[in-house]
């Protein structure tokens, strides 16, 4: 079921917003490792009560801020809003540039909004693409069916794994 409004889904293409970074960013990144946790993300919008299993279960993984393609070279930048801090850097500071990245890669000449329609089926790659729901009327049921591919486990300082396109209606 769709809502009368609202309810898209905006899909950011983290290739294109690397590609736009100045050089002097892009160095500065290279190399950087960033932590994403559940629990920083969950916080930020108010949920604050865990409990110490959930607290365990959902603890920061690390990945490269820098992901590159191995097929094709090709580097893109690999945030989200589980992305709270960078190894070795102060959480204020980690937390100032991660969110002037964000600003960046959502640029509207990043992104693509999906208008869902009954019957639609869009495909991403997590690795390359950052995404979000907006707002609907909470009144009505908002039904979205959802399938995830695993693919090979990345970490930071290993081989990245490779990316795959996506929607042919996003920017390349």
């Amino acid at each position: 079921m769709i809502p009368s409004w609202g309810g898209e889904t905006e899909f950011a293409d983290m290739r294109a917003a690397y590609d736009a970074l100045d050089e002097r960013t892009k160095s500065e990144i290279e190399g950087l490792v960033c932590e994403h946790s559940l629990i920083y993300s969950r916080e930020a919008i108010g949920f604050a009560d865990m409990s110490p299993e959930e607290r365990d279960h959902f603890r920061a993984v690390r990945h490269p801020l820098v992901r590159v393609d191995r097929r094709t070279g090709r580097k893109s930048l690999f945030l989200s809003g589980h992305a709270g801090a960078l190894v070795g850097w102060t959480i204020p500071e980690a937390r100032m540039f991660l969110r002037d990245l964000t600003e960046h890669a959502t640029q509207p000449q990043f992104v693509y909004r999906h208008r869902w329609r009954t019957g639609d089926l869009v495909m991403w790659d997590n690795r390359t693409t950052m995404h979000r729901a907006r707002r609907f009327d909470r009144s009505e049921t908002r039904d979205m069916r959802r399938t995830t591919l695993a693919g090979e486990a990345v970490e930071a300082g290993l081989d990245r794994a490779p990316s795959v396109a996506m929607n042919g209606r996003m920017p390349t």
